[in-house]
């Protein structure tokens, strides 16, 4: 039996004071994060914020098997938040609108969750209408037969293995309203719980023929964006269950057989969220690194040029940089480029690479 033909689905119980310890270590996790990315200018903010909704944006289709390319999905994301960065390439439609999906939940966390939004986010993950090379339903309920219900199987073509049965096509109306109406109330005070449990109780719903996943992790950043109280994402939940995918998997299926009691999701869920801000923290040290370096240069005088290339040997430039490789990236001759570089090396910015390599290579010099 799954949990949606349990009699009293979905008034959902758990062990308050199992995960009070937990939500109270994560709310302070969340309140100095965001704080230290407040400290920051504007643009150091708009950088961290990018960063970690292109990795949101990847990993939570890597999640379903879907690799999307890095930096279509960053200019994309880039352009439409109206960022002015050098660099941007072209991204397709599919990439556009996946991006779209996440940015009008983050962007717009306060609006009501509808049917209508949410089928425009659903046609939104598939504008061609198909799911690989199957013809899908868009924009709308799916409609399974009675003799092919929809279900979550892994597997080769005969041996496969049932994980979930979603519920029958014909109550989805009245389970996506119930759904829809809990979201959109205030009945749950703590948001980083309703987070949690809007998770669990979408995707076993499963309202869509495909994309269901990648709604439900939708659905969740929205949730948390609310519990930040900021549109700005600076930690990914999305790349967290990726790192964690078969405990992610394995979780969903033990509770959607299980009781009614989701104390057990609910403690996964925040484990993981805490690890997400771990992790955020731990890859936001290099933009605070960088915030950092650039207050140690404030008092310095640079040219275009070279604020360029320091801010490319902060953002982990590829190889080595000699003056070859200068004046190629700032399309200025070798001897301006010598010079640039000389220049910085007098300010105590750039330092010779020591390197056994035929031509000489350099690299920023620590900030004390």
């Amino acid at each position: 039996m799954y949990i949606y033909e349990l009699p009293k689905w979905p008034n959902f119980t758990w062990n308050k004071e199992e995960i009070l310890s937990l939500i109270t270590t994560i709310s302070h996790r969340q309140g100095r994060l965001i704080g230290r990315m407040e400290s920051l200018g504007f643009d150091l903010q708009a950088e961290a914020n990018l960063e970690s909704m292109t990795l949101d944006v990847l990993k939570s289709n890597e999640i379903e098997g879907e690799h999307l390319d890095r930096d279509e999905v960053r200019s994309s994301i880039a352009r439409k938040l109206g960022l002015d960065l050098a660099g941007l390439v072209h991204s397709d439609r599919h990439v556009d609108g996946v991006v779209e999906v996440m940015l009008d939940a983050t962007q717009h966390f306060g609006e009501a969750l509808t049917p209508e939004r949410l089928f425009a986010w659903h046609a939104a993950l598939f504008p061609s209408s198909r799911s690989g090379m199957q013809k899908i339903v868009v924009g709308k309920w799916r409609n399974n037969k009675s003799d092919d219900p929809m279900q979550v199987v892994s597997g080769p073509m005969g041996k496969e293995h049932v994980h979930f049965k979603a519920p029958d096509s014909a109550v989805l109306e009245n389970e996506m309203n119930h759904f829809l109406n809990w979201v959109n109330s205030d009945n749950e005070k703590n948001k980083l719980v309703k987070a949690a449990i809007a998770h669990l109780w979408f995707v076993t719903i499963h309202p869509f023929d495909d994309g269901n996943g990648r709604l439900a992790r939708t659905i969740t950043d929205m949730l948390l964006a609310r519990a930040d109280r900021i549109p700005q994402r600076f930690y990914s939940m999305s790349a967290q269950i990726r790192v964690e995918r078969k405990a992610y998997y394995d979780i969903l299926e033990k509770t959607q057989r299980g009781t009614i009691d989701i104390t057990g999701w609910l403690t996964w869920f925040l484990e993981c969220l805490n690890r997400a801000l771990s992790s955020s923290e731990n890859g936001l040290s290099k933009i605070l690194y960088k915030a950092k370096y650039w207050d140690k240069l404030k008092d310095h005088r640079l040219n275009e040029r070279q604020h360029k290339m320091i801010n490319k040997l902060l953002d982990d430039f590829k190889g080595k940089l000699t003056s070859s490789k200068w004046a190629k990236i700032c399309k200025c001759s070798q001897d301006t480029a010598g010079r640039d570089i000389k220049d910085l090396i007098t300010k105590g910015v750039l330092k010779k690479e020591i390197s056994g390599g035929r031509s000489t290579s350099y690299v920023l010099a620590e900030i004390g």
